[in-house]
């Protein structure tokens, strides 16, 4: 039996910019789909975010505003997570904190039938140890998203130490429903893409705490000779300073390692309330 047989309803913990992204992309897959968070108003803002997208999609002539009308029904905005009970896959996108985490994935644990799977978006935090919550770790595995979610093709699919080869091959199968390109890498924090990528954003923090080159030189350095896309500093307020933070932290205290130390710089930034594009002020300034 294929995963589009098997699977019929999502529940995605988190209405935020990653939760309501991954709801959009499950419902565009055609499931239903139910989307939580703690408090009415962060519901109204994800639903809100997820019509805005689709109103994109519908300008640019992507989908019809029938189509655009379908999606928005298969999707349910909730903050009861009861609600997900009968979920055949739960995808958890909270806050990148050990202890909100572990108290989602033990209350589903509580609730949800043996059979449902719990994924996690988390970015850096190792599913074995995300998976160790539950009762059911072999049926845990991490599904990292990329942002924006309806536009990023990549799906870092990885494996907890407990988790079962059925597990992983439906969570690899749901990726590619969902229009993604599934890549499985093994559990190590930080994973592959935020190991390679979050150290590079606190170096360019350094040349420009150090007075290496300004924020504009060291973005288009790295566009012009890496031919990146966008500069380091320009993807760090993309990403959020504060989450960027986050991850820095957590590879140096996972691996013990001082080239992981996070910049100073980088927690200055985050402890102004400069976080990136979200406040419209980073390492550039935004309207």
């Amino acid at each position: 039996m294929g995963v589009e047989a098997e699977l019929r309803k999502i529940g995605v913990v988190g209405a935020g910019t990653m939760g309501s992204g991954i709801a959009q992309v499950a419902a565009q897959a055609g499931y239903q789909v139910v989307m939580r968070d703690i408090d009415n108003s962060f519901v109204a803002a994800g639903m809100e975010k997820i019509r805005k997208s689709l109103n994109k999609a519908v300008e640019k002539g992507k989908m019809t505003n029938d189509e655009k009308d379908q999606i928005l029904s298969r999707i349910r905005g909730t903050i009861d997570l009861a609600d997900m009970a009968d979920a055949d896959v739960i995808i958890e996108a909270v806050l990148e904190d050990r202890g909100t985490k572990k108290t989602v994935l033990s209350s589903l644990d509580a609730i949800c039938s043996p059979r449902t799977i719990f994924v996690s978006n988390t970015s850096s935090i190792p599913i074995t140890e995300l998976a160790a919550f539950t009762k059911r770790p072999a049926k845990v595995c991490g599904m990292h998203f990329m942002n924006p979610v309806p536009v990023m093709k990549l799906v870092e699919v990885i494996r907890a130490f407990q988790t079962s080869d059925e597990t992983a091959e439906v969570v690899k199968a749901l990726a590619v429903k969902m229009g993604k390109t599934p890549v499985e890498v093994n559990d190590f924090p930080g994973f592959c893409t935020n190991r390679i990528l979050v150290p590079m954003i606190n170096e360019a923090a350094y040349c420009l705490m150090e007075g290496v080159a300004t924020a504009e030189a060291i973005d288009q350095v790295m566009k012009l000779g890496a031919n990146h896309p966008m500069g380091p500093l320009e993807l760090g307020d993309l990403v959020g300073l504060d989450v960027c933070l986050n991850i820095m932290e957590v590879l140096y205290s996972e691996y013990g390692d001082p080239k992981y130390r996070p910049c100073p710089l980088l927690r200055r930034l985050v402890q102004a309330g400069r976080l990136g594009r979200k406040t419209g002020w980073g390492f550039h300034k935004y309207e």
